[in-house]
This record gives C-alpha cells, structure tokens and sequence, in this order.
C-alpha cells in the first residue's frame, strides 16, 4: 500500500497544493490523483487558523466522501468545528474564529452545503485509521498501543487532544505527557496535533505536524518509503506559538 499522509493543514490551502503538485499528483475530474496509484491520506485538522478553511475541506470531501479515494481522521479542531455547525456550544477561540467568519460570510445556501459535506465527512470517518494490514496507523494526535482496536470514550480523548494531564502552560495550551517514548508497537503510528520545526520520529512513531498555519511547514509522508516531503509556508496567517517538545 503506497501512500502519501498529509500532516495538520489549518486552512493551508495554497500550500497543500503545492504539496500535492511536489508528490506528483494530477488533478482529474476536480481531484488530484496520483499516475503511479498512490493514495491520500490526511491526519486530521482542515480548518481553523488559515485562510481557506473552507475550500481544504471541500478538496477532501470530494476525496473520501464522494470519490472514496482518500483516507482521512479527525482531530481536535474538526470535532469543534463539526460541533458548531451542529449547533452546539462552543467557544469562537483558537482559530475557529476564522473558520467560523468564512462560514458565516456564505450565503445561507451554501451554509447548508458545507455542513452536509463537513458532518458527513465527520460522521463517516473513524476515529484512526488501521491500514496496511495494519502496519500503518493514522491518528491525529497520536494513540498508545494498548488503545488500538478500541474507540471507547478513552481512546477518543486521546486521538484527538494527546495524552493530557489536565495541566495548562502559560499560554492556556494543554500539558501533554510523551506518550511516543513509551511506545513499542511494530506498527507505525503517523500522527500531528503539537507543532514541530520538523518531522519528529521516535520509536515506530512519526509526528508531521510542522506548523505550516504558523509559518513553518506543510508535510507530507510518503509510505512505506518513510520519506518526507515539505513546502514552506507562503504566508503565516496566524500569530506564532511555541514549538515544543513534549513537556
């Protein structure tokens, strides 16, 4: 199985293809597709803090949903996102202020199409995806060996924010524990969430959140190869955070 995961894009439409021009995809019938029969796969957090929220989720709708040619999981800020427009409350902070003014700047008609498309993605997604016969797990923020086959409430908290404490650093962010130290597993666990300069392998484990909505990086990992591919930032839509190891 050959595929090309794609780390935390926030927004980073332009980027992304750009990225996906350098993993040699074509575009066909409104999607890219790639000549030697690789596949996509996205390790959640579309929308939130760049420009283009809107048009990153509509490209994978038409991937996973309709095309059934791409593989994708949740994170954090898909959950918040999928909650608002099901009209829960949550809080208009940490980027999805941007999402939220893209949105709300359409007309009520197309309100209703990004939500069908956004929830049916959600609802049809599962929390990490097995592939490879299982020698490849995707999961946004990670997810500890003894968790996987699971997708109890536990499980669920995990994959999408890490493996917290319930602590706060300064700046409001979540104390998250290393939980890739620890692990073991011979299946790799491909993974974002917190923000590194670059990729950051550990232990069958694979972090490509590089910060692309923070003007770093948009990556890419091409599978089984192990290799990584990367575009620079075009522009940095949102203020800086602290790229941090695990504390």
């Amino acid at each position: 199985m050959n595929l090309d995961i794609i780390g935390d894009i926030h927004g980073c439409y332009d980027e992304l293809l750009e990225l996906l021009d350098r993993l040699g995809y074509v575009w066909n019938d409104s999607i890219p597709v790639h000549p030697n029969g690789r596949k996509l796969a996205f390790v959640g957090d579309l929308p939130d803090r760049g420009p283009k929220s809107l048009e990153v989720i509509n490209l994978v709708y038409e991937l996973v949903v309709k095309h059934h040619d791409a593989y994708y999981v949740p994170g954090n800020h898909c959950n918040k996102f999928y909650r608002f427009l099901k009209g829960s409350k949550v809080q208009i902070t940490h980027g999805l202020e941007t999402t939220a003014a893209e949105y709300e700047a359409l007309s009520t008609r197309e309100q209703k199409k990004v939500r069908n498309k956004f929830t049916t993605l959600y609802d049809k997604s599962p929390l990490y995806h097995q592939l490879d016969n299982g020698g490849v797990v995707i999961a946004h923020a990670g997810i500890r060996e003894d968790y996987i086959g699971r997708d109890d409430k536990k499980v669920k908290t995990f994959v999408l924010y890490g493996d917290i404490t319930g602590e706060k650093h300064d700046d409001g962010s979540p104390v998250r524990k290393d939980w890739a130290q620890q692990y073991n597993g011979k299946a790799w666990i491909v993974y974002g969430h917190t923000p590194v300069k670059e990729p950051r392998i550990i232990n069958n484990t694979i972090n490509i959140d590089t910060g692309a909505v923070f003007g770093n990086n948009l990556t890419a990992l091409r599978y089984p190869e192990m290799e990584t591919v990367s575009v620079p930032a075009t522009s940095m839509p949102f203020v800086p955070e602290k790229f941090r190891s695990f504390e």
